[in-house]
């Protein structure tokens, strides 16, 4: 593991993939979709639902995010379902949720 760290931290390119995202990761309502996501697929609909904002504004969060290869989507029927792309993107939002909760709990 620490030669492939060693490696991806060499290479410009994959540091700044790994900037844009975790750029990505620190807008709220994006954080929400992803969230949303790492539970189970989802429709514009209801990841409208779920994060309590516009469809538009959803709908263009989705694209940022699929650009920056964290979600994926597939059409059923008239509708798209998103998902997240990989297992990495689920572990990065558990561990990011798990180390916020852990700081909670130590300032109180």
């Amino acid at each position: 593991m620490d030669q492939d760290l060693t490696r991806h931290l060499r290479d410009e390119s994959v540091v700044y993939e790994a900037t844009q995202i975790f750029d990505a990761l620190s807008d709220y309502t994006r954080f929400q979709i992803l969230a949303a996501l790492s539970l189970r697929e989802r429709s514009v609909g209801e990841l409208v639902e779920s994060a309590h904002v516009s469809q538009s504004a959803i709908s263009h969060q989705l694209r940022m995010l699929k650009d920056r290869g964290l979600v994926v989507a597939r059409r059923e029927g008239q509708r798209q379902i998103y998902s997240l792309a990989d297992e990495h993107v689920s572990t990065l939002i558990a561990v990011a949720l798990e180390h916020a909760a852990e700081r909670e709990a130590d300032h109180v």
